[in-house]
């Protein structure tokens, strides 16, 4: 088993990767690749959910970060605690997901874009690469991109 086998995973550089919802075997995987640290965006009661993420990951030795978003209801607050964890972990190796990787593709191209001055077009090459945003998901990024 590798990292590849994790739905829509994507490793973006050499600290960082995103996914879909890893199993509690593929958590071990993550540690095992030498990741630190993993933040869950997805909610920790749905169908996809381990029922012990945080035990599972304290486990195999990394912290865990649970910032749940509603998947209807994304906020700037959600944004905001998660540019915070990023930045307060920007020596760490991080592995963030969410259920399928789209949630956390779009927080990583705003991420990019208001805290490391990535310019638009180059931060969302990841977002297309899951996903085309739906109506909830475009009107999230227009606002979070307003000046």
């Amino acid at each position: 088993m590798t990292l590849s086998d994790i739905k829509n995973v994507l490793v973006l550089d050499e600290r960082i990767a995103t996914a879909g919802q890893p199993t509690e075997e593929q958590i071990i995987q993550i540690a095992k690749a030498g990741y630190e640290v993993v933040i869950n965006l997805a909610l920790g009661d749905g169908d996809y959910a381990l029922a012990d993420e945080a035990g599972a990951v304290r486990k195999a030795g990394m912290a865990y970060i649970h910032i749940p978003v509603q998947w209807e209801r994304p906020t700037r607050a959600d944004l905001e605690r998660f540019c915070d964890a990023m930045e307060a972990r920007r020596r760490k190796k991080i592995f963030v997901h969410c259920a399928a990787n789209m949630r956390v593709s779009v927080f990583m191209a705003l991420y990019r874009i208001l805290r490391l001055g990535w310019e638009r077009e180059r931060a969302f090459v990841d977002v297309t690469r899951i996903w085309q945003p739906n109506e909830t998901w475009a009107a999230f990024i227009e606002e979070m991109l307003e000046p």
